[in-house]
C-alpha cells in the first residue's frame, strides 16, 4: 500500500507540473508578443497621442499692415498599426461611428493588412473627433500632432493666398509660388495687400454678382507708381480653408489666370501711343460719320455724336470709328510695338503661378490693327491691363508689379517708358472728361476726381461675336490731378441691371465708383472739393426726402 500511494502521489505531481509548465509557456508567448508589438509600434499601447517632434512651422502670411492672413495651427491626425489590431472589422465599425463618411469595407481591408506597421486613418481631426476616438478605447490606434494651415479671414484674398495640401505643401497662389520660402524661414511673408481695401473690393464685386447676375468677375486696386497690388479679387470666391469644396469656377483666379477682350478701355492706350509717336495732335479732329469698312468688316459706333471729334471727344464718346482713324496713323507695327512696351503682349510679371498669357492676333493686319485699337481681337488678363493702364498715372512709365513687400528682385525686367510724362498727363485729363461728360459719369465720386474709361466688349463665340453677351469693364485713375491708384472692375456676362448686353456705363462704372468712394479714406487720399462740387452735393442732399 505504501508503494502504491507513493506512485499515485508522484503521478499527480507530474500532471501538476505539466499543467503549470503549459500555462507558463502560454504566458511567455503572450508576453513575447506584447513586447514585440510594443517595440515595433507605439500604437500597440492603445489610443495614445504620440509625442513626436513637430516639423518646421510654415511661416505666416501678413498683409502690408501686419494683419494675419495665413498661419499654422496644431491638429491631431489618427493612425493605426494593423499588427496590433485583433479584429479589423470591429475597429472599422467603431471608427465609422465617429466618421460616417468613411468606407467601412475599404478601412477593414487596410486594417487587416498585418504586413504594414503604419496606416493613416484621418488627418486633421477636430478636438471633438479626437475625444470620440479616444473614448472608443480601441487598441492599435494613435494620434500624431501635425501642423495644418488656417486662414482666419475665410475667403478674403483666397485666390491670392492659395492653399496647402494635407502635407503642408503649397498648391495655389502665394502658398505655391513662395512654398520654399514659407517652409524654410521663420519670418512672416508680408504682402502688399491692404486687408481693408481687399474687403471693400470683394464686397463690391460680390454685390455686383448679385445685382447683375454675372458669370464671373474680377477687380484690382493697384498703386500706379510703385506697382504694388493693394487688392485683388476674383468671383466666384474661393475659401482656402475648404479647397476640396470649391468648384472649378471658384478655383480660377480671374484677375490673373483668365484673359478677356476688354473693349473700349483699350482706347486711351491707342490714343496715347498715337500722340506719343507724333502721328496725331491734340487739336486734330477725325471724321466719325463716314462709312468705315476694312476687308469687308464694317466698323460702327453704338451712338451718334458730332461729325468730327478730337481725341478727347473720341474717348468721351467712346467712338470706335474715331479710335480706328487714330490707329491708322500708327499702323499695325506701331500699335503692336506700343502694346509691347505696355507689357500687354506677354504674361503679367507677378509672384503668382497662374499669370495667363494673352491671346493675340495671328497676324497684325490692317483689320486686326483696327479691332485691337478698341479692345477686340486681343485678350489679356485684368492684371496685365491694369499694369499697362497704370503707366498713364505714372508719368508714362509702366510700373514693376509686385504682391510681396520688401526689396525687389534685381533680375526682374525693367520696362521702358511708354510715352512722355506730358502725354500721360494729357490722357489723364481726357479720361477725367470721359467721366464728367462721357460714358463714365456713374463712376464719379465727389471730392476724388475720378478719371476713367468704360469698356463694353461683345463676347467671342463660334463664328463671331455674341450680340447679347458682354464683358463689361471700367478702368479708373484717382485722384486725377495727381494719380496714385488704378481701380479696374471686370464683369463677365452681366445678365441683369440693364438687361442682357447692358453697357459698362450701367454696371461696371457705378461699381468702380462705389469702390473708390469706400477705399479712398482707407488709402489716406484726402478729398478736395471745389465750390461747384460742394454746391452740387448740397443740392443733392437737400433733394433727399
Amino acid at each position: 500500500m505504501t508503494v502504491l500511494a507513493d506512485m499515485f502521489k508522484a503521478g499527480r505531481m507530474s500532471r501538476s507540473l505539466i499543467i503549470v509548465s503549459a500555462f507558463a509557456a502560454l504566458f511567455a508567448l503572450v508576453g513575447l508578443r506584447g513586447v514585440s508589438v510594443a517595440l515595433g509600434s507605439d500604437a500597440a499601447r492603445g489610443t495614445v497621442a504620440a509625442a513626436e517632434p513637430e516639423a518646421h512651422i510654415r511661416a505666416e502670411i501678413h498683409d502690408r499692415n501686419g494683419e494675419l492672413l495665413a498661419t499654422s495651427v496644431s491638429v491631431y491626425s489618427l493612425f493605426a498599426d494593423p499588427r496590433a489590431i485583433w479584429n479589423a472589422a470591429d475597429v472599422a465599425a467603431a471608427l465609422a461611428g465617429v466618421f460616417p463618411d468613411m468606407d467601412r469595407a475599404e478601412l477593414t481591408a487596410r486594417l487587416s493588412n498585418r504586413a504594414r506597421a503604419f496606416v493613416w486613418i484621418k488627418r486633421g481631426l477636430t478636438p471633438r473627433q479626437r475625444q470620440a476616438v479616444f473614448d472608443l478605447g480601441v487598441e492599435g490606434l494613435g494620434f500624431r500632432v501635425e501642423r495644418q494651415r488656417a486662414y482666419p479671414r475665410g475667403s478674403q484674398a483666397g485666390h491670392v493666398l492659395g492653399h496647402t495640401d494635407v502635407d503642408g505643401k503649397g498648391q495655389m497662389g502665394i502658398e505655391f509660388a513662395l512654398d520654399e520660402r514659407l517652409r524654410s524661414h521663420d519670418e512672416p511673408v508680408r504682402l502688399t495687400l491692404d486687408s481693408g481695401v481687399q474687403y471693400v473690393l470683394e464686397a463690391e464685386i460680390q454685390a455686383a454678382a448679385e445685382a447683375y447676375d454675372i458669370a464671373g468677375g474680377a477687380g484690382i486696386v493697384l498703386h500706379a507708381r510703385t506697382g504694388e497690388v493693394r487688392a485683388m479679387a476674383s468671383w466666384p470666391q474661393f475659401d482656402p480653408n475648404r479647397p476640396r469644396l470649391a468648384t472649378e469656377a471658384a478655383r480660377l483666379n480671374r484677375a490673373t489666370g483668365a484673359v478677356y477682350e476688354l473693349g473700349s478701355v483699350f482706347k486711351p492706350l491707342t490714343v496715347a501711343a498715337a500722340l506719343g509717336s507724333g502721328g496725331i495732335s491734340m487739336a486734330e479732329t477725325f471724321d466719325v460719320r463716314s462709312e468705315l469698312v476694312i476687308n469687308g468688316f464694317e466698323i460702327t459706333d453704338t451712338h451718334q455724336g458730332p461729325a468730327r471729334m478730337d481725341a478727347a471727344l473720341v474717348l468721351a464718346e467712346s467712338s470706335n470709328i474715331g479710335t480706328v482713324r487714330i490707329a491708322e496713323r500708327l499702323g499695325p507695327t506701331g500699335l503692336a510695338e506700343a502694346l509691347d512696351r505696355l507689357g500687354l503682349l506677354d504674361r503679367a510679371p507677378i509672384e503668382m503661378p497662374s499669370s495667363a498669357a494673352p491671346i493675340l492676333p495671328r497676324k497684325w493686319t490692317e483689320l486686326s490693327n483696327a479691332t485691337v485699337s478698341y479692345g477686340h481681337g486681343v485678350a489679356v488678363s485684368p492684371l496685365a491691363f491694369a499694369r499697362g493702364f497704370a503707366a498713364l498715372g505714372n508719368d508714362g512709365v509702366v510700373p514693376d508689379l509686385t504682391l510681396v513687400s520688401g526689396p525687389r528682385d534685381p533680375a526682374r525686367p525693367i520696362v521702358a517708358p511708354f510715352v512722355a510724362p506730358e502725354i500721360a498727363s494729357d490722357l489723364v485729363g481726357m479720361l477725367r472728361v470721359a467721366v464728367t461728360e462721357g460714358t463714365g459719369k456713374r463712376a464719379d465720386v465727389p471730392g476724388y476726381r475720378v478719371a476713367g474709361k468704360t469698356g463694353t466688349a461683345e463676347k467671342p463665340i463660334a463664328g463671331g461675336y455674341s450680340e447679347d453677351r458682354n464683358v463689361n469693364s471700367f478702368a479708373a485713375l484717382f485722384p486725377s490731378e495727381r494719380p496714385e491708384y488704378v481701380v479696374l472692375v471686370v464683369l463677365d456676362d452681366p445678365r441683369a441691371g440693364g438687361g442682357p448686353g447692358g453697357t459698362a456705363a450701367l454696371n461696371a462704372a457705378p461699381v468702380a465708383g462705389r469702390i473708390i468712394e469706400r477705399i479712398a479714406p482707407l488709402l489716406e487720399v484726402a478729398p478736395e472739393f471745389d465750390q461747384a462740387a460742394l454746391s452740387e452735393r448740397a443740392s443733392r442732399e437737400r433733394s433727399v426726402p
